[in-house]
């Protein structure tokens, strides 16, 4: 920043006392000006998001960081028990985030922040200077904030903080150590967007409940009791949509953009984002004050037992439900108090004076067939239940993973409606952003929650396992290329009656098998009512997936190889080494990788200059390719890539192999095992998703793959059509499997077909092409 840090307010700027001020230069953080003129950095809310986006990329927690103040530890001549320089703040971030290069001007600024603020109460542990003049920050105060941002259960961030001020272990914490705790949690809450108005006296009246007998003390069971009765604080800690037993309201912080009434005190949420916490799973809308009044009335997502088979009603939300009635098609308006009600189940919206008999049976509307209704999720009987966990005792050693229960450890299992086909929804909450975020809330609120599963929490088995018995079942996965080869691989390993067809909700960068199978090439905020009415009519087809074996050569080792199984393509060469550039500068600097249009432009300055440098130029050279025992004749060709292709789409679109011309005769299937390498039989030959044949196409450079990419190229080189291929390298080469590069010394690959598995294809519509 310009602006000095300490001293009187520079006559170029404003100076209000407590008014926020950006740096002169870059505009990064924002300052704000105390009454004896000096001032203090608070993060801007792009460095926010940046800090977030390291922690999400890191391997690290809190604990390890914590590891290197002892013994031999990069920050062992520093004590948690003390201050810390700026030198050693840097080395703990370079810890915590696993990246050597932070920007040093990212890194001040966020040690800027956690520096006390004039009108903050020292103490000798607490002071913002060390007695040689430095600016210093306190250790615990920085680890507490980090355990806040980190991933985990809110009650192991409460146990873990408590045990981090308890510094003589004694299992009790003194009122200025609890309100520096508060502190860092009012810190989050304003990076996170709060308005802090109503937390500041929520948590306040959390001090007062918790200190029952007034001696100015805590143990660590009233932190806890006080932290997990207190719904702000929980939504604030990170309280993951889990469900525990049904009733339980899954809350989460909403800002609303039109007027909002609180379903429990009936009274209109204020202030200029009128923010209020709402329920994932039913749309009740509280205060976060009223929060901890509100009834345990969400919806019940199973029986308590198989003889529950009484007709299922509908379950009615009252309020904010700003939308034509389904019954009389009139305006439901609500300027005044809560008026209209919707259904949790089949989501039906009516007036009140609209609603149907209470005996009305409710038939999950117009998406029954994907829903499980509470009546088909019940616990099993004793007999089977105690065989069931005798079977998952035995397998646990094998997949590590534990069956689907009640709150109480009763195994729960579906009988699903006949004639239906319930959907098992995977979504990846990292992918495309914070779009994985809130497609995973909207499918928990429009199907049953116990359908929809966070990859990011426990993976795909557990719900592979809960599906693996229903009938008739179908998978949507949202997500990337790569989240959706995880879920292929994780079914295919399971003992499936008859394996469940696939969907894709595309949320990845590339997304190249959404598109051939007309998902479309990315998410961008369709309703997701459409997507699952597309998947009700959606073609069964099947996916070739082939085996990829490396056989090195030297003793030269490389990177690890990401995958043993292609489902779309594999390549070697220029467009290997430009997703390897892309692959190792997001690894170093996850911040500047946040967005799609971003991605792009990033592959675009690689491509750039991976046309000046032409690192894999005359690539025929340095390898040989067999087709089905064919040797193919590189030798008059003068290639910078070779591509083998299983679907035609890569690259986010790109048809390597190109499109037969018009008026050419479709040929039959390539049915036999040897390969067709003759140019002029290569121009009619057909790309298939199920035929049990590969795709080898040369690339001549990255000037033609962009012409391919923006359709002044029809086609890379053809080069073979086979079953079966085999690769031999002489030196070190970039290569990429379904677009996860890396650097793969002189090697033997092998690749053969492995299996199928079906997959579903989207309705044909005229935005259906490979380019959307």
């Amino acid at each position: 920043p310009t602006l000095p840090r300490q001293g009187p307010v520079s006559p170029l700027l404003p100076s209000p006392i407590g008014q926020k001020l950006s740096c002169a230069e870059c505009g990064a953080a924002a300052e704000e000006v105390g009454m004896d003129g000096e001032w203090w950095t608070t993060l801007s809310p792009d460095e926010f998001a940046q800090l977030h986006k390291y922690i999400e990329y890191s391997t690290k927690k809190v604990k390890d960081v914590l590891g290197e103040f002892d013994g031999n530890g990069r920050l062992s001549k520093y004590s948690t028990e003390q201050n810390i320089d700026f030198e050693g703040f840097r080395t703990l971030m370079k810890i915590y985030l696993d990246a050597e290069d932070i920007p040093s001007q990212f890194c001040q600024h966020l040690f800027w922040s956690f520096q006390t603020r004039p009108s903050e109460k020292d103490t000798p542990s607490t002071k913002p200077d060390d007695a040689s003049g430095q600016d210093v920050v306190c250790v615990k105060d920085v680890v507490c904030y980090l355990s806040f941002l980190e991933g985990g259960q809110p009650e192991d961030k409460l146990k873990f903080t408590f045990k981090l001020y308890d510094t003589d272990a004694n299992g009790l914490l003194d009122s200025s150590e609890v309100d520096r705790i508060i502190a860092q949690m009012m810190h989050v809450a304003k990076y996170l967007d709060w308005d802090v108005t109503e937390l500041k006296p929520i948590l306040r009246d959390m001090m007062n409940e918790i200190d029952y007998d007034r001696n100015g003390t805590v143990s660590l069971d009233e932190w806890i009791k006080g932290g997990m009765t207190t719904a702000p604080l929980l939504v604030l800690l990170g309280l993951e949509a889990s469900l525990k037993d049904d009733g339980q309201h899954i809350w989460r912080l909403k800002h609303f953009s039109r007027p909002v009434f609180c379903n429990m005190c009936q009274n209109i949420l204020l202030g200029i984002r009128k923010q209020g916490l709402c329920c994932t799973f039913c749309k009740y809308t509280v205060h976060e004050r009223c929060a901890s009044k509100a009834p345990l009335s969400c919806i019940r997502t199973y029986s308590k037992s198989i003889k529950d088979t009484n007709v299922m009603k509908h379950m009615w939300v009252e309020g904010n439900c700003n939308i034509t009635c389904g019954s009389c098609q009139k305006t439901i308006k609500s300027f005044q108090r809560l008026t209209g009600v919707h259904c949790a189940w089949c989501h039906d919206t009516l007036h009140n004076e609209c609603m149907p008999p209470e005996t009305e049976e409710c038939d999950c509307g117009q998406f029954k067939d994907h829903v499980l209704p509470p009546s088909a999720i019940y616990p099993v009987v004793l007999d089977r239940q105690n065989s069931l966990k005798k079977k998952d005792d035995d397998t646990l050693s094998l997949d590590g993973e534990m069956p689907i229960t009640t709150v109480d450890g009763k195994i729960l299992q579906i009988i699903p409606v006949p004639d239906t086909h319930p959907l098992l929804v995977f979504v990846n909450p990292k992918s495309g952003g914070k779009q994985g975020e809130r497609v995973l809330r909207k499918f928990q609120y429009l199907l049953n929650p116990r359908q929809v599963f966070n990859l990011a929490k426990d993976g795909p088995k557990p719900g592979l396992k809960f599906f693996q018995d229903v009938p008739n079942i179908r998978v949507l996965v949202c997500g990337g290329d790569g989240t959706v080869g995880w879920i292929l691989d994780s079914t295919d390993k399971m003992h499936f009656p008859v394996k469940p067809p696939v969907a894709i909700l595309p949320l990845g960068t590339g997304n190249d098998l959404a598109r051939c199978l007309r998902w479309g090439g990315g998410y961008e905020g369709e309703k997701l009512t459409k997507i699952l009415k597309d998947i009700e009519v959606g073609i069964p087809t099947l996916l070739d997936r082939w085996s990829f074996e490396v056989s090195e050569s030297g003793l030269e080792k490389g990177d690890p190889v990401p995958y043993n199984i292609i489902n779309n393509y594999f390549s070697i060469g220029v467009d290997a080494s430009i997703a390897h550039r892309f692959h190792v500068m997001r690894e170093k600097y996850p911040e500047k990788f946040n967005s799609r249009m971003k991605n792009k432009l990033w592959y675009f300055e690689f491509a750039t200059s991976e046309t000046v440098s032409a690192t894999c130029k005359n690539l025929q050279e340095i390898l040989e390719i067999e087709c089905s025992g064919t040797l193919i004749d590189l030798s008059n060709l003068s290639l910078e890539g070779i591509a083998i292709l299983n679907i035609p789409s890569m690259h986010g679109g790109s048809n390597l192999w190109g499109e037969n011309k018009r008026g050419e005769s479709k040929p039959l299937p390539n049915k036999t095992n040897a390969a067709i390498t003759d140019p002029e039989a290569l121009k009619s030959c057909v790309q298939e998703l199920s035929d049990q044949l590969l795709e080898v196409v040369g690339l001549e450079g990255v000037i033609e793959m962009g012409q391919i990419y923006a359709g002044l190229k029809s086609a890379g080189r053809r080069l073979a059509q086979c079953s079966e291929v085999t690769i031999r390298t002489k030196r070190l080469l970039p290569m990429q499997i379904d677009g996860e590069p890396w650097v793969q010394p002189p090697c033997t690959i092998k690749i053969t077909h492995k299996n199928q598995l079906p997959m579903l294809m989207g309705p044909f519509t005229k935005s259906s092409g490979s380019k959307k």
